[in-house]
């Protein structure tokens, strides 16, 4: 049986964009999954368009991710050298093959002796080929000008050289983004004019935004590149699971899997023809699965550097630990921290309504008074300190649980629900939770007037 090979073929013009990782994925999940190849093959014939470091960013990009090959531009292999520029010679030698077998003609350049090879395209012939994901597709060589192959330069055509590269390098099966069907057929009749056999080919629909519009470079509401992700701090196993819900899903329609589960359950045939949604939602979700399942070792080496970037002096590890165990709920990336350091330490102190409703049931005044006499004295870098005051409040006012709890909270926090209560105030230190009361107390007081 012939060894499944598939590939992805970047061309060097630039960032990793999610699009291009999820073709790279579904590449690398059916090579994987039955036991194949893959392969990173570099387009870089549009030499006007390729960035200085654009490849070595895309390489470090998937790796990032969790992708690894076994070729490519960067590792080697027996089908190399595995860049387009490198193999100007291969591409040259069957673009005059078919010139001398009558399937291209010379286009000399009006008054040069210089010329093109333009292929011939046959008239009345009928295109086919079955799609992995879109079922039999079919197209009319009278819908296909002839066309260039070889420019006078030497410079390959991308559907002449993409050809000659997957026969070469052996590639059993192309999945590629669905803007590529329209050159399909032009591939077909290079392979057919060669005498080579066709590889399965299935076309991957395209990702809409949350507009259902074609996501586009232009799209400022959407980050696209996978770099822009890892600097905000998303976790590289959270995005290769999220990419691997784009147009695919498992039977039983598990959405946290990891890149283990990802191989063993792929399957080329629950690729969708359906536009992928890009869900911002649902990728905040699944990295705050990942990220609540990492040690706090992991999370404050994640968290460190976005919160040194945005000015806050990081007192010792122990504070850190403290700030993590009162936030780590709510993030769903890392450099989201700063925002909720700024949300749990903003001095605009404001009491929404709907939290006062809350405590309106209970003696708020009293309690607050109460607490406020019992952390005169407390020293609030000690957490045991300040629960013993909570408790020494409860017992002289003969109080205990949610009327104890909840009124200090809200006028300490501004939210009726959280983490350890003494930890929160230990962070916040005296003077602002003193603070804070006293607006409370002022609020409460308008509030009955």
């Amino acid at each position: 049986m012939k060894k499944f090979r598939a590939r992805y073929a970047p061309s060097p013009t630039g960032h990793l964009h999610i699009g291009n990782a999820r073709t790279a994925l579904f590449n690398y999940l059916f090579a994987r999954h039955h036991g194949g190849d893959f392969i990173i093959r570099i387009e870089d014939t549009d030499v006007a368009r390729n960035v200085e470091g654009g490849i070595t960013s895309q390489l470090n990009n998937l790796k990032w991710l969790g992708m690894d090959w076994d070729e490519g531009v960067d590792v080697g292999g027996p089908f190399g050298p595995y860049n387009q520029l490198s193999r100007l010679e291969l591409y040259k030698k069957y673009a005059f093959e078919l010139l001398e077998k009558g399937y291209a003609y010379k286009d000399f350049k009006e008054g040069s002796e210089d010329f093109a090879i333009r292929f011939k395209v046959p008239e009345n012939v009928l295109y086919e080929f079955d799609d992995v994901i879109r079922g039999t597709l079919k197209f009319e060589s009278k819908d296909v000008e002839d066309w260039i192959i070889l420019k006078d330069n030497g410079i390959p055509t991308y559907n002449f050289a993409v050809v000659i590269d997957d026969h070469y390098m052996e590639i059993s099966h192309v999945f590629r983004g669905e803007e590529h069907i329209t050159n399909t057929p032009k591939q077909l009749m290079v392979y057919d004019a060669l005498g080579w056999e066709y590889p399965t080919f299935g076309h991957m629909t395209i990702i809409v935004n949350e507009d259902r519009k074609k996501l586009s470079k232009r799209d400022t509401n959407t980050i696209q590149f996978i770099e822009d992700y890892k600097n905000l701090g998303f976790l590289p196993e959270a995005m290769l699971n999220f990419l691997s819900l784009l147009g695919w899903s498992p039977k039983d329609d598990e959405e946290i899997l990891s890149k283990e589960e990802l191989i063993s359950l792929f399957d080329e045939h629950r690729l969708s023809a359906a536009p992928s949604y890009f869900d911002k939602q649902k990728l905040a979700y699944i990295n705050s699965r990942y990220l609540k399942a990492l040690s706090m070792d992991e999370l404050k080496d994640l968290t460190r550097p976005f919160l040194i970037s945005h000015g806050i002096e990081i007192k010792n590890e122990a504070w850190l630990e403290s700030l993590l165990s009162i936030l780590k709920d709510r993030l769903s990336y890392g450099a989201e921290i700063t925002k909720y350091y700024d949300q749990f330490f903003h001095h605009d102190f404001v009491l929404e309504p709907a939290v006062l409703e809350e405590i309106k049931e209970f003696d708020n005044e009293v309690v607050i008074k109460g607490f406020m006499d019992a952390i005169a004295s407390v020293d609030f870098t000690d957490d045991v300190a300040i629960n013993q005051a909570l408790k020494d409040t409860g017992k002289a006012l003969n109080i205990k649980g949610k009327p104890l709890f909840m009124p200090i909270r809200i006028a300490t926090t501004g939210e009726a629900h959280g983490p350890s209560l003494p930890v929160s105030l230990s962070l916040l230190g005296k003077e602002l939770v003193i603070k804070r009361m006293n607006k409370t107390l002022e609020v409460l007081k308008g509030e009955t007037k």
